[in-house]
């Protein structure tokens, strides 16, 4: 028989009870760091490198990081699933081969020729998603044999000749600013949607749950009813959809439909992802990170490009960032642990003075 005595008061529990302060939760990320290096790479680049801070040097910032910030939408929640898609950049040139022929060969509108193009990017995602949901293949096989395959169709579609002759329009309005004068160009709205939809999807809705339930553990996120082969099928086809998105986009910027458009985009969006704090063994990522690492990139590559330096050395300096981020959770944990143990060596010391009291008393 218990008695409850006076001495044993019952404690509020709250959330900071059972995790860290806000404060730590907040400091102590792979998101923080990135978006502080962001903002010490822009106030040092303004200061230190003519021009750039111009408002011509930010517009061509934007647009050229524009590709990259849209494919990293879907890639997010795909590696947090613990999947890849390498077959991006693939779909992007063979919706721009298909856009280009079917508008300047086939006499197709813009309009019309860009919506099949796009559709014909969501087939390509679900032709991925299947073969990785359903069938079970590993996704880095197989999305690196359809690398192969979208662009060795686009390869074939029009070999080394290109299309061009795109409506002065709408290439004009691919490459217009939001308001003259000002360094926005007119991508950044279509983004900025795109991104608040993959937001709400990934942060603040079941189907988001479920995706960080698989890249946890998705034998256990199968057991709390998450489909686990239909998420993952979802995401594929979300990525092929923007891959078609970005192929009219890039096609439209540049006025060339061809078959070598955005070679080697793949591995640059997943080194943006992956140095935005995303974890590339799957369960966590937010998307805030993300877009700060592609603009961490973009700022980056764009100082050194104005202050003279070659690309060799600009791909050294983006992988040696990325290798720094994937090692950020080995190198934060050991502070973590350290804090958490002073944490409760502070608890002890208080529930032992504590109990020193009660039996003076």
């Amino acid at each position: 028989m218990s008695i409850l005595t006076p001495d044993a008061p019952a404690q509020a529990r709250s959330y900071s009870a059972y995790s860290r302060p806000f404060w730590q939760r907040v400091v102590m990320s792979r998101e923080f760091v990135v978006i502080a290096l962001l903002i010490a790479a822009i106030v040092y680049s303004r200061s230190s490198v003519e021009y750039f801070d111009g408002p011509q040097t930010m517009y061509y910032l934007f647009r050229d990081s524009a590709s990259i910030l849209l494919l990293a939408l879907p890639m997010t929640a795909i590696i947090i699933t613990g999947e890849i898609d390498l077959s991006v950049a693939s779909t992007v040139a063979l919706t721009s081969v298909c856009f280009g022929m079917l508008h300047v060969d086939g006499g197709l509108s813009v309009g019309l020729a860009a919506i099949l193009a796009i559709g014909l990017g969501a087939v390509c995602g679900a032709v991925n998603g299947f073969l990785v949901a359903y069938v079970g293949l590993p996704s880095i096989a197989v999305t690196i044999g359809t690398m192969a395959l979208f662009r060795g169709i686009g390869a074939g579609l029009l070999g080394t000749e290109s299309r061009t002759g795109f409506p002065d329009s709408w290439t004009d309005l691919a490459k217009q600013r939001i308001v003259e004068d000002q360094p926005y160009p007119m991508i950044l709205i279509p983004f900025v949607v795109l991104a608040i939809g993959f937001a709400l999807l990934l942060h603040f809705s079941p189907f988001g749950r479920g995706v960080f339930e698989i890249g946890l553990n998705d034998e256990a996120a199968t057991f709390t009813g998450v489909d686990v082969a239909r998420t993952k099928a979802i995401l594929f086809v979300l990525a092929g959809t923007v891959a078609g998105v970005v192929g009219i986009y890039t096609t439209l910027v540049t006025g060339v439909a061809r078959a070598e458009n955005s070679m080697g985009l793949e591995l640059q969006v997943i080194a943006a992802v992956l140095l935005g704090g995303v974890s590339i063994f799957g369960g966590r990522g937010a998307l805030h990170g993300v877009i700060a690492g592609v603009l961490l990139i973009g700022v980056i590559q764009r100082a050194m490009l104005l202050s003279g330096e070659t690309v060799n050395i600009i791909n050294i300096v983006i992988g040696v960032l990325l290798v720094l981020s994937v090692m950020s959770t080995s190198l934060l944990a050991p502070v973590r642990r350290l804090v958490a143990a002073s944490k409760g060596a502070r608890s002890s010391g208080r529930t032992s003075d504590s109990a020193g009291k009660r039996s003076l008393s």
